[in-house]
């Protein structure tokens, strides 16, 4: 008895470690690697060169007071279609710009603010806290997972952050698991078509870029609600 428990617990063990190392494997050869642009991390897919992420230090510059007149923030949350008991997902939420509108909106639901930097989290957790809010839980996100139960969202928004993934191949596939049956993904990315539009490069995106990854992923784009002044609101469903 003992040494079948034994060799089955080997064979367990041997499959994790070849599923892991077939995982690792796939990693390689779906991300390749040159410098190319200063504020790209020098990993690309797709083509496409991942930009690195804006440090928590740019706090200033998400709540500045001129944001809503730039990007049409209000018009975005319009554009989201929130019901009050939607469940929704910040991706990236930063220091919460988003995240307290879209609380108000959905007042009897839940708002989940995801972001990977500790110190965006701490903002955050320190606006829940003065302001008791009750409907807003802060998550610390992966680089590969954003953490969130599975088949549990409505809507995710995510805004300027997909194009900073650093394994955006796999977030992806994290997100799609956690969206429930009829959930939607709203990938708000500075329009990479329009040179007009003042934002770098690499922190701006193509609307045939992102159907080009987000394909692969699984999911089709539905609408891209072309009202907002700088940015792409492209809505994604699964296939």
């Amino acid at each position: 008895m003992k040494k079948t428990t034994y060799f089955i617990f080997l064979i367990i063990m041997l499959l994790a470690y070849f599923n892991s190392y077939a995982q690792d494997r796939e990693a390689k050869h779906r991300y390749t690697y040159k410098k190319d642009n200063p504020n790209g991390i020098g990993k690309w897919y797709m083509g496409r060169e991942i930009a690195y992420v804006m440090g928590y230090q740019g706090i200033g510059w998400l709540e500045r007071t001129e944001r809503e007149e730039e990007e049409k923030t209000a018009k975005l949350l319009s554009n989201m279609n929130i019901h009050s008991t939607d469940v929704i997902a910040d991706i990236g939420a930063g220091s919460g710009y988003h995240v307290f509108k879209m609380a108000q909106m959905a007042s009897k639901g839940l708002i989940y603010a995801i972001d990977i930097q500790p110190e965006m989290l701490v903002a955050m957790d320190y606006k829940i806290n003065a302001d008791n809010i009750k409907n807003v839980e802060t998550i610390k996100g992966g680089e590969q997972s954003e953490n969130l139960p599975e088949n549990s969202i409505d809507k995710v928004l995510m805004v300027d952050v997909y194009h900073e993934f650093n394994y955006p191949a796999e977030m992806l596939a994290s997100i799609k698991k956690a969206l429930k049956p009829n959930g939607r993904i709203f990938l708000i990315e500075y329009r990479g078509e329009d040179g007009n539009v003042p934002i770098k490069s690499i922190h701006k995106m193509t609307e045939k870029q992102a159907i080009t990854e987000f394909a692969v992923a699984g999911f089709v784009l539905e609408n891209n609600i072309d009202n907002l002044p700088w940015q792409h609101c492209m809505i994604f469903k699964v296939k």
